[in-house]
C-alpha cells in the first residue's frame, strides 16, 4: 500500500518534474576548463528547491581556484540511520554545446514537444537529478520513512574527471564500505539494462624515436614509422593471444586493444620519418590485470627496439580499473524487483566499455550499478529525454528506497 500510495503522488507531480528540468537546465554549469564557472548556481538554485520542499541538505564542497567561487558544490540529502545506505548520485554539470548553430533552439533553454524536452543536460544528468528528487519528496509528502537508510547527491565534476564530485565526497568518507549505489548516468530505451561491471581502461601512447633521412637513402636512416606499424602488429597479436578471454554480460564480449589517434610525422612524401607517435585505447575484461597487460606491451617494445635499433618511450594516458558487482549482490535483486514492478521489464545484468564514477565507489567497496532509462543522447545536439521516462525513473527511485 504504501508503494502504490508513493507511485501515485509521482503521477501527480507530472507536470511539475517537466518544469523543475526545464528551470535547472537552463542554469549552465560548465567545467572552467571549457570556459565555465562550475556547478555552484545551478547546485544553489536546487538547494533551494530542496528547502521548498522541506528537505534538508548538506554540502561537502571541493576547492577549486579556477572557478569564480573557489568551490565544486556536492549536495546531499540523508534519510535515515543504520549501516548499508543506499546511494542515489547524479551530476549537475554538462559538457559544452557545441555547434550552436546545429540546435533547433538555445540548448540551454529547454523546449517541450511531443511528450519530450530538448536541451543540454536534460539526459545528461538532468533526468536524473530530477528523478531522484522527486522520490524523495514522494515518500515525503506520503509520510512514509525509508525503511533502510538513503542518500541522494548530486554532485559535480563528472564530465571532466570526478576528482572535485564524487571522488572528493568517497575522500571525505561521505561512502562507507558496504554501502549500495545507483548512478543513473546510462541506460537504454526500455530501462532494462543494470550496468555491473566495467572494463579496464589503459591508454598508451607509443614514441618511436628513430633517425630521420632522404627518402631515397633508407639505408642512412632508421624509418620510425616502418618501427611503428611493426610495433601495433606485434601488440595487436600479443595482446588479443595472451587476453583473448570471453564474458558474455560485455558487448563485444572481449578485450579490445585499438591503435587510435596517430600524430603527424614528416610533412612532405619523400622523408624517412625519425619519430613516429601513435595511441592504443585498451579496454580490458576486468579478469585481467592492467599491470599484465603492461608487461606484455613491454615485452613486444623490446622486441621492436632490438630489431629495429630504435628507442621507444612509453606513456600511459589512463590507467583505470575497478572490481565487478557480483550479479548476485542484493543491491542487483533490489532494483530488479524495482523495474519488474514499476516499469514490468525484466532485467538484464550487462558491463560496459567506457567508464562511470560507479568505478570509484567499487574501489571504496561500495556496490555499485549503473541504471537509467534514456535514447542515448547525451553530448549530441539533439539531446532530449522523453517525459514518461523522467517520471517512471522517480517510481524506480522510489521503490527502491522502500524495499527491505
Amino acid at each position: 500500500m504504501e508503494l502504490k500510495a508513493v507511485l501515485s503522488a509521482i503521477d501527480g507531480y507530472r507536470d511539475e518534474m517537466v518544469q523543475t528540468l526545464v528551470e535547472f537546465c537552463r542554469i549552465p554549469a560548465l567545467d572552467p576548463g571549457s570556459g565555465g564557472e562550475g556547478e555552484l548556481k545551478k547546485t544553489e538554485w536546487l538547494q533551494r528547491k530542496l528547502l521548498l520542499y522541506g528537505f534538508g541538505a548538506e554540502r561537502c564542497d571541493a576547492k577549486d581556484e579556477r572557478v569564480p567561487s573557489g568551490i565544486r558544490p556536492n549536495l546531499i540529502v540523508r534519510r535515515g540511520e543504520g549501516k548499508q545506505r543506499l546511494w542515489i548520485l547524479s551530476h549537475v554539470d554538462v559538457v559544452p554545446p557545441g555547434n550552436l548553430k546545429e540546435w533547433p533552439h538555445d540548448p540551454f533553454d529547454p523546449v517541450v514537444k511531443d511528450g519530450k524536452i530538448y536541451g543540454r543536460g536534460v539526459e545528461d544528468n538532468g533526468q536524473a537529478c530530477v528523478a531522484s528528487l522527486f522520490a524523495l519528496k514522494a515518500l515525503k509528502d506520503c509520510m512514509i520513512e525509508p525503511p533502510r537508510p538513503v542518500a541522494v547527491a548530486w554532485v559535480a565534476d563528472e564530465e571532466t574527471g570526478s576528482y572535485y564530485g564524487a571522488q572528493h565526497i568517497i575522500r571525505e568518507g561521505m561512502v562507507k564500505k558496504g554501502d549500495w549505489l545507483v548512478c543513473p548516468d546510462w541506460g537504454t530505451a526500455k530501462g532494462a539494462e543494470i550496468e555491473v561491471a566495467e572494463k579496464n581502461i589503459l591508454w598508451l601512447k607509443f614514441t618511436i624515436h628513430g633517425k630521420q633521412e632522404h627518402g631515397s637513402r633508407p639505408d642512412k636512416g632508421i624509418n620510425a614509422h616502418r618501427a611503428g606499424a611493426d610495433l601495433i602488429g606485434r601488440l595487436d597479436k600479443a595482446m588479443h593471444q595472451r587476453f583473448g578471454g570471453k564474458d558474455p554480460i560485455f558487448v563485444p564480449p572481449f578485450s579490445t586493444f585499438e591503435p587510435t589517434k596517430k600524430e603527424s610525422n614528416v610533412p612532405n612524401v619523400n622523408t624517412i620519418p625519425g619519430e613516429d607517435v601513435f595511441f592504443f585505447d585498451c579496454r580490458i575484461l576486468p579478469r585481467y590485470r592492467n599491470n599484465d597487460v603492461l608487461a606484455t606491451v613491454r615485452q613486444q617494445v623490446n622486441a621492436v627496439k632490438k630489431a629495429h635499433k630504435v628507442k621507444v618511450d612509453l606513456g600511459i594516458v589512463q590507467n583505470e580499473s575497478s572490481p565487478p558487482t557480483s550479479v548476485n549482490s542484493p543491491l542487483v535483486a533490489v532494483l530488479g524487483k524495482a523495474l519488474r514492478t514499476v516499469r514490468k521489464v525484466e532485467p538484464k545484468i550487462v558491463g560496459i566499455g567506457g567508464g562511470t564514477v560507479a568505478a570509484y565507489f567499487r574501489r571504496a567497496g561500495a556496490d555499485s550499478v549503473v541504471w537509467a532509462t534514456g535514447d542515448e543522447t547525451a553530448h549530441s545536439t539533439k539531446e532530449h529525454v522523453k517525459i514518461d521516462n523522467l517520471v517512471a525513473d522517480a517510481k524506480v527511485f522510489a521503490a527502491m528506497m522502500l524495499a527491505d
